[in-house]
């Protein structure tokens, strides 16, 4: 098998923030590079490397800690100067292993070893969940320190970066090496102080604002050469002293998938106050009037691409409604985006699904982990018509200043890694977005989880009496059950289902993310029920409690199927890791959100045929269309992610403000 040092794979797969996606025949040719870095990169090349470092062992482990850490200094030395080879890696990682096992008593397997050259090599990594992906990553990170550039490890929330930082610290202060964290409460000093440090743990939300805040700092300064001259010219009062962070060399993503593909299409944006007492009488206006229009005759509504169109006839009732407010309501097109947001916010936003209230403040919930995001807000007046609706006071929208997306963000790092527990599904947007391959390292034990065959039901009604029943029948032998939901709203319902059954269980959905884990770390423990959000608790080790296992282990429930399969495996992956036992099954209704946006025509043919029967409808037809359903959904996904990319490349050309060199 051809071995190339991973230089050369960064040289070969090379990101260029600037250059647009690729189309017609060079999409073809790109497509057919993906192929063969896959077919080059593969894990049966980092299994037989680790394995040679793990040979290593005896030579290192024999070592007194003083010669260890002179070893220590000589690599450091030697990656800094750039006059390291594949060989001095292989034995850099052998030393660390040794490092780890002395520092924190934990020694990364063959199969991490893998995974860390893989993430050396700029690549995506998929571990399967519980695999240890924080200690994988310290391997890679380590050296990137010692190349004394910088290694930014982005993790999914404040609550895990610190954590991984203070929990892995021992084993880089022993190599030489400074490490800090950045959450969103840390002040600009920290800030700069944490980002000179060598590793640097953060979110992904974190490092892109803190980015764009520099670029704001900058201003007119796009070069490097302008800044150093910027710098003479005004001496210690130049923008360049106000930066915070030193440049964006190295960064392994956590939960890759999560940041690099679900996430990727939300803008990061910096924006200020804009007072403006009329906008927001217009919203509340607006948010009247929509009451007086009706779906299909004045409106329709596209459950499936999320848009609204007002009707001919609309347009005409809207006229004579708005007619007596004068002002912006005279004109057409002004007034018909306003109540088109309205009309929105009212038929696809709803409470304790995409937002929770707060304080009297619209909260939106992520849609893929269930978190909150106080510090977010939808654009294009969306957030105001929402809090109209809900007859909240309403903010003015604020003044945009610079706005960037983390597909855009994430291309200007000169070198990019990942790790995930669900990776291979999305390889092509993967290679397409990033020109990362991506490597499925096995598990180091096998695993044993067993996927029951999903249930069907006509309704939702029939679906959740049967998760109910299921979770009954499971506590009463002593297994703990994990259900997933979809949204706050779906596990408020379930709960009060449980608590009328007598069935005694925990909550989670949007909460503080310390208390999230603590939560989900104990969904292992016999006779325990959990209800959470599907992405909740994501970093988290689940423990089985004593005897569990001799049970089965964890059982888990999909309650629903999510847009991309991913995320339904990544909710599977929490039971039967490192070789547990655990089982999943998934339980989905014909009126199940998915089938209602993406196959509502078959879906709706399918309910006829049954009536509202509370029976399971289970069969190769129901399952076998939402299977075909989830995966047109995951096409319409890619084509909106790939849009937003291609607006961000046009907005670089003509209007951006960040060149290609950071």
């Amino acid at each position: 098998m051809l071995e190339l040092p991973s230089t050369t794979w960064r040289t070969l797969a090379q990101r260029r923030p600037g250059k647009p996606l690729p189309s017609g025949l060079d999409a073809i040719w790109d497509a057919a590079g993906g192929w063969l870095k896959r077919l080059r990169v593969t894990r049966r090349q980092f299994l037989t490397r680790a394995d040679r470092i793990i040979a290593m062992d005896k030579a290192f482990a024999n070592m007194a800690e003083a010669k260890l850490r002179e070893h220590s200094d000589q690599f450091r030395e030697r990656f800094r100067r750039g006059r390291d080879t594949p060989q001095d890696l292989d034995r850099a990682f052998a030393l660390i292993r040794e490092v780890a096992f002395r520092q924190i008593g934990l020694k990364p397997f063959a199969v991490q070893v893998a995974g860390a050259l893989a993430l050396e090599a700029d690549c995506i990594v998929e571990m399967a969940t519980g695999e240890g992906k924080t200690l994988t990553a310290t391997l890679p990170a380590t050296v990137a320190g010692w190349r004394g550039k910088g290694c930014h490890i982005i993790t999914a929330n404040d609550y895990l970066a610190q954590r991984d930082a203070e929990e892995m610290s021992p084993i880089y202060r022993f190599c030489g090496l400074s490490v800090a964290s950045i959450q969103q409460e840390t002040e600009p000093p920290d800030r700069f102080a944490a980002y000179h440090a060598d590793i640097t743990y953060t979110t992904n939300k974190e490092v892109a604002a803190d980015f764009l805040r520099d670029r704001l700092a900058l201003g007119g300064i796009k070069a490097l050469p302008e800044a150093l001259l910027a710098k003479l010219v005004d001496g210690g009062g130049s923008a360049a002293d106000r930066l915070v962070q030193r440049g964006l060399a190295r960064a392994i993503v956590d939960e890759a998938d999560s940041i690099l593909v679900d996430e990727a299409v939300t803008p990061l944006i910096i924006s200020g106050e804009a007072p403006n007492p009329q906008q927001v009488e217009a919203f509340q206006q607006a948010a009247h009037l929509a009451t007086e229009l009706q779906e299909d005759t004045h409106y329709r509504v596209n459950h499936r691409y999320r848009e609204v169109d007002i009707t001919p006839t609309g347009k005409r009732r809207l006229g004579e409604l708005a007619a007596p407010l004068g002002g912006i309501w005279h004109g057409a097109r002004r007034r018909e985006e306003l109540v088109t947001q309205a009309l929105t916010a009212r038929a696809l936003y709803h409470r304790d699904k995409q937002y929770v209230v707060q304080e009297d403040e619209v909260v939106i919930v992520d849609e893929f982990t269930g978190r909150l995001m106080p510090d977010r807000e939808w654009r294009d007046g969306l957030h105001q018509a929402v809090t109209a609706k809900e007859q909240l006071d309403i903010e003015p929208p604020k003044e945009t200043y610079a706005r960037v997306s983390f597909q855009r963000f994430f291309r200007m790092y000169r070198s990019l890694a990942g790790m995930t527990g669900t990776a291979a599904e999305a390889w092509r947007e993967f290679w397409q977005v990033y020109h990362l391959p991506i490597v499925v390292i096995p598990t180091d034990r096998p695993c044993i989880r067993q996927v029951l065959p999903a249930q069907v039901y006509a309704t939702g009604e029939g679906k959740w009496r049967a998760i109910v029943d299921e979770i009954r029948r499971l506590n009463e032998t002593g297994r703990p059950v994990l259900v997933g939901t979809r949204s706050v709203r779906a596990s408020e319902r379930l709960s009060q289902m449980l608590t009328q059954a007598g069935l005694d269980h925990q909550v989670l959905n949007a909460v503080r993310h310390a208390e999230e884990a603590q939560v989900v770390a104990r969904a292992g423990q016999a006779g325990r029920i959990t209800v959470a959000t599907n992405m909740a608790g994501r970093g988290t080790d689940i423990k089985l409690g004593q005897g569990v296992a001799e049970l089965g282990g964890l059982h888990v429930i999909a309650t629903e199927r999510h847009e991309a399969g991913r995320i339904d495996r990544q909710l599977f992956g929490r039971c039967a890791r490192q070789g547990d036992a655990g089982t999943a099954q998934a339980f989905e209704a014909l009126d199940d959100e998915l089938v209602q946006r993406h196959a509502k025509t078959f879906s709706a043919a399918l309910r006829r045929r049954y009536g509202s029967t509370t029976s399971e409808i289970s069969s190769t037809l129901t399952r076998t269309m939402f299977d075909r359903t989830q995966r047109r959904a995951e096409r319409l996904a890619l084509r909106q992610r790939k849009g937003v990319l291609r607006t961000d490349d046009w907005l670089d050309q003509y209007l951006g403000f960040a060149g290609s060199e950071v």
